[in-house]
């Protein structure tokens, strides 16, 4: 049922006092306009439902007045016309400030999301956002030991999972940041494959790798080679693991000096390619080691102690550790042997274990 023009008025006083009422309640829960909230944005008052009803009473109060404006005195059109000349203005304002006002409710467009700047790690946080921030504990600067970063790479944690012992590769800080930098899947795990292959049993990785640790910096096609070239040699698979695991180091050795060293022992013990391929079998060190006491013992047998080339080819074929034997427990085994208990030459030839003895 449409309002009369005298009961407008009324009815429209009674709603704006209402909403004036409601207003003021609002204003004490919220912060006035202006005031800052967090970085870069204020707060505006939003429109509270009296206020959206209000909106909708002056429209109606608009219309209906408009529609009874033909049929009303001219008494009611300066009353409508005095209304209206005083509340239009301060609505329309009102209503242009509402549209404008953002909506902290409403979602932001993908856009919008674009626009926004990137995210400064040096950007500051409030002391709040830092509580909440969990970080790693930070790795030791300086360390003399492994076991501080066992925690923080699956490199080391891995190696020790195959009994590598680091407690002695620490003892070497080269050997202890390589593998630092070393990447388990990229760097470490074909090398472990092809020592796999090459017959290094699982249990026998750990103590391999202890000592031979730099194997991880071998290009693994230069592995391979020298592999390829023992066996031209007609050492055996067999053989060759079987030299690897008592000699960790041959490897890292290149194919030209491993051919010198076994050109070496052939030439200067006077040996057949057969027979020098069997002592570096059964001492594989030979290959890898020092060269200075092979050459000081051979002098030792042939000048001190008076054994004939033969002679000691056949003492070092049968016990090839005599070629590395110590020079001093050496002469005091043989002089005690020799002269305090007269045992000859040919005897000590035929037994010569006891000269290798420590």
């Amino acid at each position: 049922m449409a309002l009369s023009a005298q009961q407008i008025p009324r009815w429209f006083n009674s709603v704006k006092l209402s909403s004036f009422i409601t207003a003021t309640q609002l204003r004490k829960h919220f912060p006035r306009p202006g005031k800052t909230l967090l970085h870069g944005f204020s707060a505006q008052p939003q429109m509270s439902s009296g206020n959206y009803f209000l909106q909708w009473g002056f429209k109606t109060y608009r219309t209906s007045s408009l529609w009874n404006s033909s049929q009303s005195t001219n008494s009611s059109r300066q009353e409508i016309g005095s209304a209206q000349g005083t509340l239009l203005p301060s609505m329309n304002e009102q209503i242009q400030k509402t549209e404008n006002i953002p909506s902290f409710d409403s979602e932001l467009s993908l856009e919008a999301l674009d626009d926004l700047p990137p995210v400064s790690p040096l950007q500051p946080v409030s002391e709040e956002e830092a509580v909440q921030i969990i970080a790693d504990p930070a790795l030791p600067p300086d360390t003399y030991t492994l076991r501080d970063y066992v925690d923080h790479s699956e490199t080391l944690q891995k190696l020790v999972l195959l009994g590598v012992d680091l407690s002695k590769i620490e003892k070497h800080p080269d050997a202890a940041n390589l593998l630092l930098r070393l990447d388990f899947e990229k760097d470490i795990k074909q090398i472990l494959m092809f020592l796999k292959d090459l017959g290094i049993e699982d249990n026998q990785l750990g103590t391999y790798l202890t000592k031979n640790y730099a194997i991880f910096s071998e290009d693994l096609e230069n592995l391979k080679t020298r592999v390829a070239y023992l066996q031209s040699k007609n050492f055996s698979k067999a053989h060759i693991a079987q030299m690897v695991r008592n000699a960790p180091f041959l490897l890292s050795f290149s194919v030209e000096r491993l051919d010198n060293r076994l050109g070496f022992f052939q030439k200067e013990l006077e040996l057949s390619v057969k027979k020098t391929r069997d002592l570096v079998i059964r001492l594989p060190r030979l290959l890898t080691g020092s060269l200075e006491p092979v050459k000081e013992n051979m002098k030792v047998y042939r000048l001190e102690l008076g054994f004939k080339r033969n002679e000691i080819q056949h003492m070092i074929t049968k016990v090839p550790k005599m070629l590395t034997a110590n020079k001093r427990k050496l002469t005091e085994t043989f002089d005690y042997v020799h002269n305090v208990m007269s045992i000859p030459h040919h005897l000590i030839v035929r037994f010569p274990q006891f000269l290798s003895r420590s």
